[in-house]
């Protein structure tokens, strides 16, 4: 009798391989093999705002797959192994990636709108001048409100240096869609061993992004609105795929 012992057995391709290609990055990351030009990998592939002087197009997408540590990737990996290969089953690898990666895109989209709403009105509060002071100085990861007088201008230094990181947005969008897709599928809410829906799991994770994003903490540096921001782009793809005809969603079972 033979016995497959590959973790990966049983997975579908593309939730394989996004799994691999997460891995490999942090991987590359954590030894510093990733580092060109004495710029980290997360300076050059993580996603700063579009007015920073460290934005680059690219970042949209290769931000979703830098962590910030191991909990990091490891949270977000165990999402995508648990949710994830249902859908693609369900849907078919094309359509599921296409998913994944407009979420993800998606998600930084919505994250860096709303964060330009901020930026406006706190260059308007501390003028042109002071804005462009700050981009000359340069990231200032260590000491991100305390060289500022000023929270606006420390907040404004915040906005242009420090990146966001992680797949949380498409893990989110994955996370909808599963509610969506398998409503009346039991999961346990952990720490809690109380089995739920995945409908009400999915609505309470909603709640909790869209009081998290409102609730504005300078200590936090979890993306909420790009949680949030991946669920609602989420949300629309599957509805657009309904009203032509094509969805698999089964919300109001």
């Amino acid at each position: 009798m033979r016995y497959n012992a590959s973790p990966f057995a049983g997975l579908p391709v593309v939730v394989k391989n996004l799994l691999i290609i997460n891995g490999i990055v942090f991987l590359i990351k954590i030894t510093g093999l990733g580092n060109f030009g004495g710029a980290d990998m997360d300076t050059l592939f993580g996603l700063h705002f579009f007015s920073s002087p460290l934005f680059k197009p690219w970042q949209l997408v290769t931000h979703m797959f830098m962590h910030g540590g191991f909990a990091h990737l490891a949270l977000n990996m165990l999402g995508l192994f648990m949710l994830a290969p249902p859908l693609e089953y369900k849907w078919g690898s094309q359509r599921f990636l296409a998913y994944y990666m407009l979420t993800g895109v998606g998600a930084a989209l919505f994250y860096s709108g709303v964060h330009a709403i901020e930026y406006l009105q706190l260059a308007n509060e501390v003028g042109l001048q002071a804005v462009e002071e700050v981009k000359r100085n340069g990231p200032d990861l260590w000491a991100q409100y305390q060289n500022y007088t000023d929270p606006a201008l420390g907040r404004i230094n915040q906005l242009f240096n420090i990146p966001m990181v992680g797949a949380s947005g498409a893990i989110y969008g994955v996370l909808l869609a599963f509610g969506m897709t398998f409503p009346n599928v039991e999961l346990i809410m952990f720490p809690l061993p109380i089995p739920i829906r995945a409908k009400y799991f999915v609505l309470i994770l909603g709640g909790l992004s869209i009081f998290n994003s409102l609730d504005s903490n300078p200590g936090d540096n979890v993306a909420h609105l790009a949680h949030l921001g991946g669920m609602v782009v989420g949300f629309i793809l599957i509805r657009m795929w309904r009203h032509r005809g094509n969805s698999h969603s089964d919300w109001y079972r």
